[in-house]
């Protein structure tokens, strides 16, 4: 995606904006830092593609707190690559929660599936699609191999 896009979300943090955006860059495939070079400090805004989907980082102060009524969500294509991506946003003081959700160690809310989840759940076996939704729901992290058991009938 072009640096010239005109819409792109906003995440307002209260510093260490730069260092989270350095971290989701690494992180997820196809993605890019486009921040200033202030010779050191940390830059007021810090832009990035993440997966080529625009995002910027406003180093904003203590005046908002990010909440879980937004969130980033990341389709994965298998279980090593959910594994990889929740275990590094979870770590270093991130926390975990339910059905693939998770909070990193900067309060930005994640949901982490892989697409099994979406194909499973909306199976037009609805029988199917409600077992693996009920194992889906005693999660924390997706597993594909328990919510297909489930899906399955096993």
């Amino acid at each position: 995606m072009s640096e010239n896009n005109s819409i792109r979300t906003c995440l307002w943090f209260d510093g260490k904006g730069l260092a989270a955006a350095k971290f989701y860059v690494k992180l997820i495939p196809g993605s890019e830092l486009h921040a200033p070079d202030t010779g050191g400090g940390e830059p007021l805004i810090v832009s990035f593609t993440l997966g080529g989907v625009p995002y910027e980082i406003l180093n904003g102060g203590p005046h908002y707190k990010l909440n879980p009524a937004c969130s980033i969500a990341v389709t994965t294509p298998d279980q090593a690559e959910t594994d990889r991506i929740w275990d590094a946003l979870v770590a270093d003081g991130g926390s975990a929660g339910q059905c693939g959700w998770l909070a990193d160690r900067w309060g930005v809310s994640w949901q982490i599936y892989p697409r099994a989840l979406p194909e499973m759940l909306g199976s037009d076996d609805r029988k199917a699609a409600a077992r693996a939704q009920k194992a889906m729901l005693g999660m924390s992290k997706i597993d594909i191999a328990a919510m297909r058991s489930a899906f399955e009938g096993n």
